[in-house]
């Protein structure tokens, strides 16, 4: 169900450096898989860091090792993909959200916490804010 990494690549962008797509995603399709340590939500707040995926108030990823190429999606108030945990809550899937072009930066919601604390005090940076069009 995993894509293979030739399906995306990490690039420069807006926000520093972002995913890209190599090729066409159609609406619903799997983009690529979140993944790292599978950690408990009280080794999260120890470690903190920006690349903590949560699964529920039990469980998070850390999704901060390179092999982790999905940790490069970066957040948009006008994103092109969703994030979806798997049913028993252990694994995380990014899909397209719509339509999604070759050489466009591959984006998410990071959710209202995330913003609220991370990104709102030092400006949001995505294309829908900044008004840039990097690729």
């Amino acid at each position: 169900m995993k894509k293979t990494n030739d399906a995306v690549k990490v690039k420069r962008s807006s926000a520093g450096l972002g995913l890209f797509a190599n090729q066409e995603f159609k609406k619903g399709d799997l983009v690529i898989e979140y993944t790292g340590e599978t950690i408990t939500e009280e080794e999260a707040n120890i470690r903190g860091g920006r690349y903590l995926f949560e699964l529920n108030n039990d469980w998070t990823i850390d999704g901060k090792g390179r092999e982790n190429v999905a940790r490069y999606i970066n957040h948009s108030c006008r994103p092109n993909c969703y994030p979806e945990l798997n049913e028993k809550e252990t694994r995380v899937f990014i899909y397209a959200k719509r339509k999604i072009t070759p050489g466009e930066e591959l984006t998410y919601d990071y959710g209202k916490a995330y913003f609220k604390e991370m990104i709102e005090p030092f400006g949001c940076r995505c294309q829908k804010c900044s008004g840039s069009s990097i690729r």
